[in-house]
């Protein structure tokens, strides 16, 4: 089969985008040939697959997004293919692959009337509605079983289209025999001091993920722990100056490290003593689950989809709804027990030997695979 593979924007550190590739790596071995439309590139080209710029712009991201739709549909319509996979929503897709929360709930929730009024609303209302409505045809990949719910009771999805899939952490990301100096080399390459305590941050989009409640908890523990030596780990491409301005007010700018996005962040997880990821809304959150199989003690949010595996392996801190940073301050502080982070790991890497967080991707393909031929009537490859 012919597939395409709609997504506004690759680049190599986003959850989603690392989807993105994956999906068509798994889609590609099925022996299916697979074209990619975006609008913007950054990273690696996917060996194989056949990639189409979209050349369309707007003063507004749902101006760029309509023209994105009409670019791609008109190309599309001259050269077609045999399914549609988006990783956006959009009108026009076989299957859409649903990494992002529910725009409805969260306008209705947590916006005033007035959003609702304008355009932006209409534009991501509309073009969420053309996935999930009830008269919609498309088939939609699920991960988190909270966002399935909210989609459910805002557009009364039927079930049948509904299809939750496991997670999808790579096997690089496991811990192994050779960690303990894997860890080392990271720390060293970083100047951790012995006995330093390193915090760890991983998210593209840091208003989101939280990083504010972040800084705010190493100011709280370097305040009650002064003789004790941390530093925060930013991962990820976002804008960092207010977040530098908030380091500085809070007297840690000296201890909150920006380090871009990383291609290795499977070394820099061995190499931190826990993971701060207080998000304010995530729809999955891999690097929770890349964290757990690596051993590393987590600190999250129950906003979080991935979040109920680490109350379930007890490997680490869920923090519950709402947010009180508070209780943030607290989980920091308690990470600084050794101990605790060490009974912390242990039941980690016990649930990620008896639990499936590897097969997202392959089990995905082949259900865009049974998909699409299902709908299209389509035989062979």
């Amino acid at each position: 089969m012919r597939l395409a593979f709609l997504l506004y924007k690759y680049f190599p550190y986003g959850g989603m985008q690392r989807d993105f590739r994956r999906f068509v790596e798994e889609t590609q071995k099925l022996g299916h040939a697979c074209r990619i439309y975006y609008i913007h590139w950054q990273g690696d080209e996917i060996p194989g697959a056949q990639l189409r710029r979209v050349p369309v712009s707007g003063r507004t991201n749902h101006a760029r997004n309509e023209r994105f739709t009409d670019w791609v549909q008109a190309d599309l319509a001259a050269d077609p293919v045999d399914g549609v996979v988006g990783f956006n929503k959009m009108p026009g897709l076989d299957v859409y692959y649903a990494a992002d929360s529910c725009y409805l709930d969260k306008a209705i929730n947590e916006r005033g009337s007035w959003y609702r009024r304008g355009g932006r609303f209409r534009h991501f209302s509309a073009y969420e509605a053309a996935v999930f409505s009830r008269n919609s045809m498309t088939e939609i990949l699920l991960i988190s079983a909270t966002e399935k719910a909210k989609f459910v009771h805002c557009y009364k999805t039927p079930e049948s289209r509904l299809h939750m899939l496991p997670p999808g952490i790579s096997r690089d990301r496991c811990v192994g025999d050779d960690a303990p100096v894997r860890r080392r080399a990271m720390r060293q390459s970083l100047s951790v001091a012995e006995g330093e305590h390193v915090l760890l941050f991983v998210g593209s989009g840091f208003i989101k993920k939280g990083l504010d409640r972040a800084i705010r908890a190493l100011a709280h523990a370097r305040q009650e722990q002064p003789h004790q030596v941390m530093r925060l780990l930013v991962v990820g491409q976002d804008k960092e100056r207010r977040f530098r301005r908030l380091a500085k007010k809070l007297g840690v700018a000296e201890q909150v490290q920006f380090l871009g996005g990383r291609d290795d962040v499977a070394d820099l997880l061995l190499g931190a003593d826990v993971l701060v990821h207080p998000a304010l809304d995530e729809a999955a959150g891999i690097v929770l689950l890349e964290a757990l199989v690596a051993g590393l003690p987590v600190i999250t949010t129950e906003v979080c989809g991935y979040a109920h595996h680490i109350a379930e392996a007890r490997a680490g801190m869920v923090l519950r709804s709402p947010f009180q940073q508070g209780d943030l301050d607290l989980a920091v502080m308690r990470s600084l027990d050794g101990v605790y982070r060490s009974q912390r790991r242990e039941t980690g890497l016990v649930y990620a030997q008896l639990t499936d967080l590897y097969s997202m991707h392959s089990t995905g393909a082949k259900l865009i695979e049974q998909l699409v031929r299902q709908k299209r009537g389509v035989g062979g490859v």
